[in-house]
């Protein structure tokens, strides 16, 4: 699947805001977004009036990359949520996002960065219900539990990625045991449990159009 590639600096600049997508280099470094404050090109400082669309759009873009989605895959989401009986769209389309495996392991600890994540994924350091998983977008439910592989419990640098990340609070829909190396999905996702400055009646409000 395609993946952007280019400098996420840049992603950030566009929404005028940090969306922490490098993880805790974002909160160490010197991110563009606080020097210029306005989108990249020649004429990003120029854009200044959003129209309603505008605003819609801009929710849908920042909330794909907070969560690393392309956009065939993001529409798919929504319709998932939208088939939800209960609850909001926009709420359900939160919880899906979040129940997938690469971010299931960044709110674990277990990854600096969804796309740190996306990478040990797909490099088959975890397990699904004892079944290795290589596919990020794999989507968990109550009651499974996500192990991390006998070989890459040993491996250095990814001690040092539960260190780093040791005290950094976990969502209360996911119990983690870092001496176990496991963490078991004990709950769907809940819009107050999702820290992320997104607004999901915007997405709604542009889909259902």
């Amino acid at each position: 699947m395609a993946r952007y590639t280019g400098a996420v600096c840049k992603l950030c600049r566009r929404e005028g805001q940090k969306l922490f997508l490098k993880g805790e280099r974002c909160y160490t470094g010197k991110c563009a977004v606080s020097k210029r404050n306005y989108a990249p090109g020649q004429h990003g400082q120029g854009r200044k009036k959003v129209s309603e669309y505008g605003l819609q759009l801009r929710a849908k873009q920042k909330t794909r990359r907070y969560y690393g989605v392309l956009e065939g895959q993001f529409r798919h989401y929504y319709e998932l949520a939208e088939m939800v009986k209960e609850g909001k769209t926009g709420e359900n389309l939160l919880s899906i996002l979040e129940s997938r495996l690469d971010n299931v392991i960044y709110r674990a600890g277990w990854a600096s960065s969804r796309a740190e994540a996306r990478q040990l994924v797909l490099h088959r350091h975890f397990a699904v219900n004892g079944n290795t998983v290589n596919i990020p977008s794999y989507l968990v439910k109550p009651g499974d539990i996500i192990s991390v592989k006998e070989k890459t419990r040993s491996l250095q640098k990814f001690k040092d990625i539960i260190e780093v990340n040791g005290s950094r609070p976990v969502v209360k829909w996911l119990e983690v045991n870092n001496e176990l190396f496991e963490a078991k999905v004990v709950d769907s996702a809940k819009r107050e449990d999702i820290d992320l400055e997104v607004e999901e009646t915007l997405i709604v409000e542009l889909y259902s159009k």
